[in-house]
């Protein structure tokens, strides 16, 4: 196993597997709040991380102006504790499309209103709009910030002051609305949390997305998350939801269940269907890139009268 891939292997057989990234948390800052998108977001979209523009390219069928600043809005479920309160993930909270189509029709007035704009596009989970006042927010994904204590993720003002103030008064109207509402009544007798919040993210334009090099070489993204159908979108690359043994070579995934295909991949290294798989993690935050070969699957072993044994996916996963 090497530790990076060098420019003289570029023609050489290659997938790419990218995991998912954690943020550091003891290395947040109080002044200025912990870093936007988590590692793998920062990774994929570049320092800016204009998450929302992605999304909506990924998941609707419509024009995405590149220079428009676009954000993401979700309808949310934020428990309380003692002394704080925790956002908790969309995989949580059992949300039905006509639960949110009901919810955005009567915070609908108030969004127009306060964005300066119309709703582009919604599904269950997110709802699109021009981010309008709201563009130099500071904001945190969903994914990033729940099942954590969201004073420390909640939008930051950057280089315009009371922005931040402004969203607090929408959410706080939003808030109040659905509480009273019948969505919410009708999930209490179903035992259901209640969508008490509105939650703002992404803000960014698609002009702003920096990809890494080795992704814009890509022969076919593949992988279910809508950030990847978006940006085989903007950059005209192939996109498939699942890996098969036709797919392999040239390939960036980002995988659901990532070790379910070490199996495969490592059938196909053997087999010499793939020269190499290069596995994209971020231990502590940071960016890193490990490259295995048939040579590197199994485990050394100093006893060399013994048969080695082939590498896990979680000795892999966890060195």
């Amino acid at each position: 196993m090497t530790a990076n891939s060098t420019p003289s292997k570029a023609a050489l057989r290659r997938f790419t597997l990218m995991l998912s990234g954690e943020d550091v948390l003891d290395e947040l800052d109080s002044r200025v709040g912990p870093s936007q998108g988590l590692p793998h977001e920062r990774f994929l979209l570049g320092k800016l991380v204009p998450l929302a523009p992605v999304l909506l390219l990924g998941q609707s069928n419509q024009f995405v102006d590149p220079t428009q600043v676009i954000a993401c809005l979700q309808p949310v479920h934020l428990h309380a504790t003692r002394d704080h309160l925790i956002l908790m993930g969309q995989n949580q909270i059992d949300l039905t499309a006509e639960e949110s189509d009901r919810l955005l029709k009567a915070a609908l007035p108030f969004i127009e209103e306060d964005f300066q704009g119309p709703v582009l596009f919604h599904d269950r989970h997110y709802w699109f709009v021009p981010a309008g006042p709201f563009s130099s927010l500071a904001t945190y994904s969903v994914d990033q910030a729940h099942g954590r204590n969201i004073d420390w993720w909640m939008p930051r003002d950057t280089d315009k002051e009371g922005i931040a103030k402004l969203w607090r008064k929408l959410q706080n109207e939003i808030q109040m609305l659905w509480h009273i509402g019948p969505v919410n009544e009708e999930r209490e007798q179903r035992g259901m949390p209640s969508i008490n919040s509105i939650w703002v993210s992404g803000i960014g334009r698609l002009e702003d997305v920096q990809i890494p090099t080795l992704l814009k070489q890509s022969q076919h993204l593949i992988g279910p998350h809508p950030i990847l159908a978006g940006l085989a979108k903007l950059f005209s690359i192939p996109h498939e939801i699942t890996l098969d043994d036709q797919n392999l070579t040239g390939a960036f995934a980002w995988l659901e269940q990532p070790q379910l295909a070490w199996q495969q991949l490592s059938a196909a290294l053997r087999d010499k269907q793939l020269d190499e798989v290069v596995i994209i993690d971020f231990p502590k935050g940071k960016v890193r890139e490990r490259v295995f070969a048939a040579k590197d699957l199994n485990k050394k072993s100093w006893a060399f009268w013994k048969k080695s044994e082939p590498l896990t996916w979680k000795e892999i996963s966890q060195t």
